[in-house]
């Protein structure tokens, strides 16, 4: 079979075909970079693979109703393709990326599924309000939302980020899951579930990225009261707290050099493609978890351990 990109002893092309090949993983991703946050996928190079065709749903959200901030691309695209393989139906706000956004819906559309992509900017509260209306006037109710979306930028020390990136950094990765949270929050009933994306930066302290990971730390804390907040009306809210996964927010931020060496630092010595964490959104977002809320999720190849 001829594939576009392999790691482990599995290859891929883009279209989800799996086949077996026994070479030994080196690099995931050569040199590039991309001059806009939070990054475009249909220009990386290999592109992300986000669907698992050995993943068979099995009814777990069957008729459950997600939002997912950032589902047009990355992680939060193999989330939306695996709520809907368990019978889920998506929505995704996403900035400006509408190459991404329409190919995650006509992904999900040949699928069988139902998507609805919205667009705008996570900083603003407004959005938040127009998320909540569309979600309810094409479905009918919400009953799991996935605060995704993020920004992340690499600079050598604290004297350069400028007051405008950490506004914007803390705006985009903190104050949109709170805007939206606070909107969803009413209209969430017993059995729903928050899955909060934090970061494996937040624990180890990236320091290139010393904005980015104070507002994933923030993201823990919020994720640990609001679980408390919830526990007892059976609202369960937990975080994932991912490696590197190879996403358009990598050479979105990364220089170019420092690409092909992300995730090397890991036990398990390499980058993630997104369909690797598919299963765990689908375990936070399922009855699965029904005992689980206030925790962090480490899927981070052995970076960070304990």
């Amino acid at each position: 079979m001829e594939a576009d990109y392999c790691f482990g002893n599995s290859c891929f092309n883009y279209y989800g075909d799996i086949g077996i090949k026994h070479t030994k993983y080196n690099i995931l991703a050569p040199e590039q970079e991309q001059d806009k946050q939070p990054g475009l996928e249909y220009l990386m190079t290999p592109k992300p693979v986000f669907d698992n065709p050995n993943y068979i749903g099995s009814g777990k959200l069957l008729n459950k109703v997600a939002i997912i901030t950032g589902g047009d691309s990355g992680l939060g695209r193999a989330a939306a393709v695996a709520f809907v393989k368990e019978g889920a139906k998506v929505v995704i706000p996403y900035l400006d990326e509408h190459i991404d956004a329409e190919g995650t819906k006509n992904y999900i559309e040949r699928m069988g599924g139902e998507c609805l992509i919205l667009s705008g900017d996570i900083r603003d509260k407004e959005f938040s309000k127009k998320i909540v209306e569309e979600t309810l006037n094409r479905f009918g109710k919400i009953d799991i939302l996935v605060n995704n979306a993020g920004v992340q930028y690499q600079q050598d020390d604290l004297t350069c980020i400028t007051d405008e990136q950490f506004d914007k950094t803390l705006k985009v990765n903190v104050y949109g899951m709170f805007y939206l949270t606070k909107e969803v929050l009413p209209h969430l009933r017993s059995g729903a579930s928050i899955i909060n994306i934090s970061s494996v930066t937040a624990f180890y302290g990236e320091p290139q990225l010393i904005d980015y990971v104070t507002s994933k730390a923030a993201m823990i804390g919020f994720t640990r009261a609001l679980a408390r907040s919830l526990a007892l009306k059976n609202i369960r809210v937990n975080a994932i707290a991912p490696g590197y996964f190879w996403t358009p927010l990598q050479p979105a931020c990364w220089v170019k050099e420092k690409i092909p060496s992300l995730g090397a630092d890991a036990a398990m010595a390499r980058m993630a493609m997104p369909y690797e964490l598919a299963p765990t959104f689908v375990f936070l977002a399922s009855d699965d978890s029904s005992y689980v809320t206030g925790q962090v999720i480490h899927n981070n190849g052995g970076q960070v351990m304990g």
